[in-house]
């Protein structure tokens, strides 16, 4: 559904170079700090703003032979995006009519309700939470192949977070052809929801893993300096020394376990993978 090749573009110091793939019925995750690319990376794939070098694949087509008729298929949410303020949802519903011929009315008037969106609100007056929802309900209400979705969760609450991601699964699950591409920074989010999550940092793509191998695979060791000097490093990904001695991560956390008994071993979480994966030594 998406390809993305070496994608390349420089701001003064920042530097982009970025590739990964979204596969059909794949909800792919990219994950990284505040400033690591992920917002570079989708506004380059959506054409908002020039790239010096690289290849970006969407629905089969590159990017620069998509039509109008392709672009409709796509559902699109951006962090620094949203509807004018003084409008009401009543006044853009007609706006989606004409914009997106397969525009479901139907569906995003009982999610309106779902979801306690009001008609005759201005947006200026919707809280975050609000202003959120309706920027993914519009994503989803015209029958789309592929949402593009960068950090659509972010200041939201607990309750709305939730909601969000109930209706994004809800999205999937109505066509197993459709694939989603949505980026964020709270980890929590993308656990439970993708099928694969790519890490981002400086503008570099640092891993790639299926994410149930990724919290059960993955771990993170605690060894005195005596033990990692008698560790087997083959499996470890990066290191950190710290006040007690070594802090390791690992891919192969069963090998560890069978063979060092005595080593103080724990899953990790995708944010405690990150923080490794980005501060951490490679061996």
């Amino acid at each position: 559904m998406l390809r993305i090749g070496h994608l390349k573009k420089n701001y003064g110091s920042f530097s982009l170079d970025c590739s990964l793939e979204v596969g059909r019925g794949c909800i792919t995750g990219l994950i990284g700090r505040n400033g690591a690319g992920k917002s570079t990376t989708f506004k380059a794939v959506l054409g908002l703003i020039s790239f010096e070098s690289g290849t970006v694949n969407i629905l089969g087509k590159d990017i620069n032979d998509l039509d109008n008729m392709d672009k409709q298929e796509l559902g699109v949410v951006l962090s620094d995006s949203g509807f004018s303020g003084y409008l009401t949802i009543n006044d853009i519903i007609p706006v989606l009519k004409n914009l997106y011929k397969k525009f479901d009315k139907v569906f995003f008037m009982e999610q309106l309700e779902k979801l306690q969106l009001p008609l005759n609100k201005k947006i200026k007056k919707f809280s975050t939470g609000m202003k959120a929802k309706l920027k993914v309900l519009v994503a989803v209400s015209h029958n789309a192949k592929l949402l593009i979705l960068d950090e659509p969760t972010a200041g939201l609450d607990v309750i709305a977070r939730d909601e969000l991601l109930e209706l994004l699964r809800e999205f999937m699950e109505e066509d197993e052809e459709r694939s989603i591409l949505i980026s964020s920074h709270i980890s929590s989010d993308l656990e439970g929801l993708c099928d694969d999550i790519y890490m981002i940092d400086n503008g570099r793509i640092i891993m790639h893993e299926d994410t149930d191998i990724l919290l059960s695979g993955y771990a993170l060791i605690k060894a005195g300096a005596e033990q990692y000097k008698d560790l087997d490093k083959q499996y470890i990904l990066r290191v950190k020394k710290e006040g007690y001695g070594y802090n390791c991560l690992t891919n192969q956390r069963q090998y560890y376990i069978d063979n060092y008994p005595g080593l103080a071993i724990e899953k990790g979480s995708i944010d405690e993978v990150i923080t490794m994966m980005a501060k951490g030594e490679s061996l």
